[in-house]
């Protein structure tokens, strides 16, 4: 039996939904907030490029990443058309997270690049981040 999962119905649930199945341990739910050929530029200093990469890449970050993962203060989405831009102040003040999303033919919104965080060597004055796209206390 196939699970259903809920889909994002705006850009700014991404974020929401990544949390939820990020504290639930889910890889492959987390992979399928992604298109198919997402890039995803994690772990820092590498391109994950792929959905089944993508997933590979979350088993690890949920195998060594604190818990529980906790919805960060969302900044302004930008959009246009079928494409929108959205962000977060990670908790720790650590510098930003941003992702591009693309809207899907059936109406849900699946992330097409996601930088999950700007550390201190990508942009002076900034303090390294955590990983993924939401804080872990």
């Amino acid at each position: 039996m196939t699970e259903t999962r809920a889909r994002a119905t705006t850009p700014e649930d991404l974020a929401r939904l990544f949390v939820e199945r990020a504290n639930a341990g889910d890889a492959e739910g987390l992979a399928e907030l992604y298109e198919p050929d997402a890039v995803l530029a994690y772990p820092p200093g590498a391109t994950t490029v792929g959905r089944e990469a993508i997933r590979a890449v979350c088993e690890r970050m949920l195998a060594h990443a604190p818990r529980p993962f906790r919805v960060e203060e969302a900044l302004p989405t930008v959009r246009y058309g079928d494409l929108a831009l959205t962000s977060t102040r990670p908790a720790d003040n650590t510098g930003g997270r941003v992702q591009v999303a693309r809207r899907q033919p059936d109406g849900s919104w699946l992330r097409i690049i996601d930088r999950p965080e700007i550390r201190s060597e990508d942009r002076p004055g900034i303090r390294p981040g955590s990983p993924s796209g939401a804080g872990a206390e």
